[in-house]
Protein backbone atom coordinates (compact mmCIF):
# COMPACT_ATOMS: atom_id res chain seq x y z
CA UNK A 1 0.00 0.00 0.00
CA UNK A 2 1.06 3.55 -0.71
CA UNK A 3 -0.14 6.18 1.77
CA UNK A 4 0.22 9.92 1.17
CA UNK A 5 -0.37 12.12 4.23
CA UNK A 6 -1.04 15.86 4.28
CA UNK A 7 -2.82 18.41 6.48
CA UNK A 8 -5.33 21.25 6.12
CA UNK A 9 -5.84 24.24 8.36
CA UNK A 10 -3.32 25.37 10.94
CA UNK A 11 -2.60 24.85 14.61
CA UNK A 12 -2.53 28.52 15.66
CA UNK A 13 -4.55 28.89 18.88
CA UNK A 14 -3.35 31.92 20.85
CA UNK A 15 -1.67 35.24 20.21
CA UNK A 16 1.17 36.65 22.33
CA UNK A 17 -1.35 37.84 24.90
CA UNK A 18 -2.72 34.29 25.27
CA UNK A 19 -5.96 35.32 23.57
CA UNK A 20 -7.76 32.77 21.38
CA UNK A 21 -7.37 33.70 17.70
CA UNK A 22 -9.67 31.14 16.07
CA UNK A 23 -11.54 32.45 13.06
CA UNK A 24 -9.46 35.61 12.72
CA UNK A 25 -7.86 36.49 9.40
CA UNK A 26 -5.64 33.64 8.21
CA UNK A 27 -6.44 31.34 11.14
CA UNK A 28 -8.60 28.25 10.69
CA UNK A 29 -11.31 26.90 13.01
CA UNK A 30 -10.40 23.27 12.31
CA UNK A 31 -7.24 21.25 11.80
CA UNK A 32 -7.26 18.01 9.86
CA UNK A 33 -4.81 15.35 8.73
CA UNK A 34 -5.65 13.00 5.90
CA UNK A 35 -4.17 10.00 4.14
CA UNK A 36 -4.81 9.20 0.49
CA UNK A 37 -4.34 5.50 -0.33
CA UNK A 38 -3.36 5.37 -3.99
CA UNK A 39 -3.51 2.04 -5.82
CA UNK A 40 -1.14 2.95 -8.67
CA UNK A 41 1.16 5.87 -7.73
CA UNK A 42 3.16 5.74 -10.96
CA UNK A 43 0.04 5.98 -13.13
CA UNK A 44 -1.15 8.86 -10.97
CA UNK A 45 2.15 10.70 -11.42
CA UNK A 46 1.82 10.29 -15.19
CA UNK A 47 -1.76 11.63 -15.19
CA UNK A 48 -0.85 14.71 -13.19
CA UNK A 49 2.29 15.40 -15.22
CA UNK A 50 0.32 15.13 -18.47
CA UNK A 51 -2.38 17.44 -17.15
CA UNK A 52 0.19 20.01 -16.03
CA UNK A 53 1.92 19.90 -19.41
CA UNK A 54 -1.38 20.38 -21.25
CA UNK A 55 -2.26 23.33 -19.04
CA UNK A 56 1.15 24.94 -19.57
CA UNK A 57 0.65 24.66 -23.32
CA UNK A 58 -2.90 26.00 -23.28
CA UNK A 59 -2.86 29.66 -24.44
CA UNK A 60 -6.08 30.31 -22.50
CA UNK A 61 -4.46 29.23 -19.24
CA UNK A 62 -0.69 29.55 -19.38
CA UNK A 63 -0.72 33.31 -18.75
CA UNK A 64 -2.30 32.82 -15.33
CA UNK A 65 0.26 34.17 -12.82
CA UNK A 66 0.42 30.96 -10.76
CA UNK A 67 1.49 29.09 -13.91
CA UNK A 68 4.63 31.20 -14.29
CA UNK A 69 7.50 28.70 -13.72
CA UNK A 70 9.46 31.41 -11.91
CA UNK A 71 6.82 31.44 -9.15
CA UNK A 72 7.24 27.70 -8.55
CA UNK A 73 3.54 27.14 -7.90
CA UNK A 74 1.14 25.38 -10.30
CA UNK A 75 3.94 25.04 -12.88
CA UNK A 76 5.65 22.49 -10.63
CA UNK A 77 2.87 21.25 -8.33
CA UNK A 78 -0.91 21.31 -8.05
CA UNK A 79 -2.00 22.98 -4.81
CA UNK A 80 -5.69 23.67 -4.37
CA UNK A 81 -5.28 26.92 -2.43
CA UNK A 82 -2.93 28.43 -5.02
CA UNK A 83 -4.39 27.01 -8.23
CA UNK A 84 -6.66 29.17 -10.36
CA UNK A 85 -10.34 28.06 -10.57
CA UNK A 86 -9.84 26.96 -14.19
CA UNK A 87 -6.97 24.71 -13.11
CA UNK A 88 -8.88 23.35 -10.12
CA UNK A 89 -11.73 22.37 -12.42
CA UNK A 90 -9.38 20.23 -14.51
CA UNK A 91 -7.76 18.62 -11.47
CA UNK A 92 -11.13 17.76 -9.93
CA UNK A 93 -12.04 16.11 -13.24
CA UNK A 94 -9.14 13.68 -12.76
CA UNK A 95 -9.67 13.12 -9.03
CA UNK A 96 -13.24 11.90 -9.43
CA UNK A 97 -12.07 8.98 -11.59
CA UNK A 98 -9.08 7.90 -9.50
CA UNK A 99 -8.72 4.63 -7.60
CA UNK A 100 -8.03 6.34 -4.29
CA UNK A 101 -9.40 6.05 -0.76
CA UNK A 102 -9.15 8.90 1.72
CA UNK A 103 -9.13 8.75 5.53
CA UNK A 104 -9.24 11.95 7.59
CA UNK A 105 -9.08 12.88 11.28
CA UNK A 106 -10.37 16.32 12.33
CA UNK A 107 -9.89 18.42 15.45
CA UNK A 108 -12.13 21.34 16.34
CA UNK A 109 -9.67 23.98 17.52
CA UNK A 110 -12.06 25.29 20.18
CA UNK A 111 -11.40 22.09 22.10
CA UNK A 112 -7.66 22.31 21.41
CA UNK A 113 -7.71 25.82 22.87
CA UNK A 114 -9.39 24.47 26.01
CA UNK A 115 -6.70 21.79 26.24
CA UNK A 116 -4.03 24.45 25.79
CA UNK A 117 -5.41 26.59 28.60
CA UNK A 118 -5.74 23.62 30.93
CA UNK A 119 -2.14 22.56 30.28
CA UNK A 120 -0.88 26.14 30.59
CA UNK A 121 -2.26 26.30 34.14
CA UNK A 122 -0.02 23.32 34.85
CA UNK A 123 2.91 25.08 33.13
CA UNK A 124 2.81 22.64 30.22
CA UNK A 125 2.79 23.80 26.64
CA UNK A 126 0.46 22.10 24.16
CA UNK A 127 2.69 20.64 21.46
CA UNK A 128 1.62 21.11 17.85
CA UNK A 129 3.73 18.14 16.77
CA UNK A 130 2.01 15.90 19.33
CA UNK A 131 -1.41 16.90 17.99
CA UNK A 132 -0.27 16.19 14.44
CA UNK A 133 1.38 12.88 15.28
CA UNK A 134 -1.71 11.72 17.17
CA UNK A 135 -3.88 12.30 14.08
CA UNK A 136 -1.37 10.46 11.87
CA UNK A 137 -1.52 7.51 14.26
CA UNK A 138 -5.33 7.52 14.25
CA UNK A 139 -5.79 7.49 10.47
CA UNK A 140 -3.31 4.64 10.01
CA UNK A 141 -4.35 2.54 13.00
CA UNK A 142 -6.66 0.16 11.15
CA UNK A 143 -4.86 0.14 7.79
CA UNK A 144 -1.29 -1.05 8.14
CA UNK A 145 -2.12 -4.73 8.66
CA UNK A 146 -3.93 -4.93 5.31
CA UNK A 147 -0.80 -5.04 3.13
CA UNK A 148 2.39 -7.08 2.98
CA UNK A 149 4.32 -3.81 3.07
CA UNK A 150 3.54 -0.11 3.39
CA UNK A 151 5.13 2.98 1.90
CA UNK A 152 4.12 6.15 3.75
CA UNK A 153 4.96 9.55 2.29
CA UNK A 154 4.27 12.48 4.61
CA UNK A 155 4.20 16.11 3.49
CA UNK A 156 7.04 18.00 5.11
CA UNK A 157 6.04 20.49 7.81
CA UNK A 158 8.48 23.39 7.74
CA UNK A 159 12.18 22.69 7.40
CA UNK A 160 12.46 19.74 9.76
CA UNK A 161 12.28 16.20 8.45
CA UNK A 162 10.68 14.64 11.59
CA UNK A 163 10.98 11.16 10.09
CA UNK A 164 11.93 9.63 13.44
CA UNK A 165 8.90 11.12 15.23
CA UNK A 166 6.55 10.08 12.43
CA UNK A 167 7.94 6.55 12.47
CA UNK A 168 7.21 6.45 16.23
CA UNK A 169 3.63 7.66 15.61
CA UNK A 170 3.12 4.93 13.03
CA UNK A 171 4.58 2.37 15.42
CA UNK A 172 2.02 3.52 17.98
CA UNK A 173 -0.74 2.94 15.44
CA UNK A 174 0.45 -0.65 15.01
CA UNK A 175 0.69 -1.16 18.77
CA UNK A 176 -2.82 0.18 19.37
CA UNK A 177 -4.23 -2.08 16.68
CA UNK A 178 -2.45 -5.11 18.12
CA UNK A 179 -3.68 -4.27 21.64
CA UNK A 180 -7.28 -4.18 20.42
CA UNK A 181 -7.34 -7.00 17.89
CA UNK A 182 -4.42 -9.20 18.89
CA UNK A 183 -0.85 -9.48 17.66
CA UNK A 184 -0.30 -9.06 13.94
CA UNK A 185 2.79 -9.61 11.80
CA UNK A 186 3.09 -6.19 10.23
CA UNK A 187 5.18 -6.11 7.07
CA UNK A 188 7.93 -3.60 6.32
CA UNK A 189 6.87 0.02 6.71
CA UNK A 190 8.95 2.59 4.82
CA UNK A 191 8.40 6.17 6.04
CA UNK A 192 9.62 9.23 4.17
CA UNK A 193 8.86 12.94 4.00
CA UNK A 194 8.56 14.94 0.80
CA UNK A 195 7.47 18.26 -0.62
CA UNK A 196 4.28 18.26 -2.75
CA UNK A 197 6.16 18.86 -6.00
CA UNK A 198 8.05 15.63 -5.32
CA UNK A 199 4.89 13.51 -4.98
CA UNK A 200 1.69 13.35 -7.01
CA UNK A 201 0.07 11.46 -4.15
CA UNK A 202 0.61 14.42 -1.82
CA UNK A 203 -1.00 16.73 -4.37
CA UNK A 204 -4.04 14.45 -4.46
CA UNK A 205 -4.23 14.39 -0.65
CA UNK A 206 -4.05 18.20 -0.66
CA UNK A 207 -7.03 18.51 -2.98
CA UNK A 208 -9.19 16.08 -1.03
CA UNK A 209 -8.40 17.87 2.22
CA UNK A 210 -9.05 21.28 0.66
CA UNK A 211 -12.51 20.14 -0.49
CA UNK A 212 -13.34 18.86 3.00
CA UNK A 213 -11.93 21.99 4.63
CA UNK A 214 -14.22 24.17 2.50
CA UNK A 215 -17.19 22.21 3.81
CA UNK A 216 -16.13 22.67 7.44
CA UNK A 217 -14.81 26.23 7.33
CA UNK A 218 -17.22 27.81 4.83
CA UNK A 219 -20.16 25.41 4.88
CA UNK A 220 -19.63 24.98 1.15
CA UNK A 221 -20.06 21.45 -0.20
CA UNK A 222 -19.82 21.87 -3.98
CA UNK A 223 -16.22 20.62 -4.03
CA UNK A 224 -16.80 17.85 -1.50
CA UNK A 225 -19.89 16.24 -3.01
CA UNK A 226 -18.31 15.14 -6.35
CA UNK A 227 -15.51 13.40 -4.41
CA UNK A 228 -17.61 12.12 -1.49
CA UNK A 229 -17.44 8.45 -2.53
CA UNK A 230 -13.63 8.46 -2.09
CA UNK A 231 -13.73 9.43 1.60
CA UNK A 232 -13.83 6.09 3.37
CA UNK A 233 -13.73 7.42 6.94
CA UNK A 234 -13.86 10.98 8.30
CA UNK A 235 -13.24 11.07 12.05
CA UNK A 236 -14.64 14.26 13.61
CA UNK A 237 -13.05 13.66 16.98
CA UNK A 238 -14.57 16.60 18.85
CA UNK A 239 -18.17 16.17 17.69
CA UNK A 240 -19.39 14.34 20.79
CA UNK A 241 -23.09 15.05 20.34
CA UNK A 242 -23.84 11.35 20.02
CA UNK A 243 -20.70 9.48 21.08
CA UNK A 244 -17.89 10.31 23.49
CA UNK A 245 -15.16 9.40 20.98
CA UNK A 246 -16.58 11.62 18.23
CA UNK A 247 -18.49 11.17 15.00
CA UNK A 248 -17.23 8.81 12.30
CA UNK A 249 -18.58 9.46 8.83
CA UNK A 250 -18.53 6.70 6.23
CA UNK A 251 -20.74 5.19 3.52
CA UNK A 252 -23.16 4.04 6.23
CA UNK A 253 -23.16 7.46 7.89
CA UNK A 254 -22.41 9.94 5.08
CA UNK A 255 -21.18 13.44 5.87
CA UNK A 256 -23.32 16.32 4.69
CA UNK A 257 -23.91 19.97 5.57
CA UNK A 258 -27.07 18.95 7.42
CA UNK A 259 -25.35 16.59 9.87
Amino acid sequence: MHHFIDEAGDLSLFNKRKQVVLGTDGVSNYFMVGAAFVAEPEALEHQLASLRENILQDPLLNRIPSLDPARRKTAISFHAKDDAPEVRYKVFGILAGLDVQVFVAIRDKRFLAEDGRRLFRREIRLSQNEIYDDLVSRILRNRLHLADSNTIIVARRGTRDRKEALTAAIGLAQANFAAKWGTRNFGPCDVATAYPHESGGLQVADYFLWALQRLYERREDRYFVPLAAHYRIIMDLDDTRRKAYGEWYSSSNPLSLEN
